[in-house]
């Protein structure tokens, strides 16, 4: 029998693509977690997506598709196993500095495209 990952190259960059469409990322090819946080929408959007990684990937890494009530951020979980077919996703501190307001910690994430 073969892999999900033979079976369903296209299916899988497909997906990925979406993911990365949905992200909207900035010039660096990157974005702020408290951003994503903030964004009920795109989180819906990304975790609508389960039925489609389920049926695609061999899901039982990404704890997000597999026990979504786990996970603190299971779209964060989606996006960092399925991009990492295509890309390299690297997780970086970073403070967010907003005028009038206290400075926030949080992550940046980078995505650099494998070659």
């Amino acid at each position: 029998m073969k892999l999900k990952s033979e079976l369903y190259k296209t299916e899988q960059y497909e997906i990925c693509d979406k993911i990365i469409t949905i992200l909207n990322l900035d010039s660096n090819s990157s974005f702020i977690l408290k951003d994503l946080d903030n964004d009920e929408n795109k989180k819906k959007i990304i975790l609508d997506l389960i039925p489609d990684i389920r049926k695609y990937y061999s899901f039982s890494s990404i704890i997000g598709v597999s026990e979504p009530e786990k996970a603190k951020r299971p779209y964060m979980s989606i996006i960092r196993q399925v991009c990492k077919l295509k890309y390299n996703v690297i997780g970086k501190n970073y403070m967010l500095r907003k005028p009038n307001e206290k400075e926030v910690k949080t992550m940046k994430y980078f995505f650099y495209l494998k070659s």
